[in-house]
């Protein structure tokens, strides 16, 4: 049994590749953070370009030499979900997708394909998300891939 969350009881990550939506603050940044110390090559999906670029110095200068890399994406737009799911798919592998990034209250909005902005985001743009995501797998890498 785990008893022991945090990251030091997260094994080596190398050879590991992560997308992580809303990786620029929260749970979403820590994980990203603990994935590329321990190894792994992470790719923050992050809405705002500023934000994600200051979250990839940040990692950066917690774990010199990260593999990490910026992947723009708004859940909140389907073309943008297709958009950063076809720059994951140029990746040799994906092995890990956290779905993490979501609103809480948006009253009376709407995402710019006409959905309410909670469901749109939290739940359309995830769901659109993975299904395309499926695709990048190809297997494990290698010195040759």
């Amino acid at each position: 049994m785990i008893t022991d969350f945090t990251a030091t009881g997260v094994h080596d990550q190398s050879g590991k590749t992560f997308f992580i939506t809303g990786a620029n603050t929260g749970i979403g940044f820590e994980a990203a953070k603990v994935f590329a110390g321990k190894g792994g090559r992470v790719l923050l999906g992050c809405r705002n370009p500023v934000k994600g670029e200051d979250a990839l110095a940040r990692i950066a200068d917690a774990h010199p030499g990260a593999d990490i890399a910026l992947v723009r994406i708004d859940l909140s737009d389907l073309a943008s979900v297709r958009a950063a799911a076809d720059v994951v798919a140029q990746e040799p592998r994906l092995d890990v997708l956290v779905n993490n990034a979501g609103v809480m209250w948006n009253p009376k909005t709407i995402t710019s394909d006409g959905f309410e902005s909670q469901f749109g985001i939290n739940h359309l743009g995830h769901f659109a998300l993975t299904g395309r995501s499926s695709r990048c797998s190809k297997g494990p890498r290698t010195a040759a891939s």
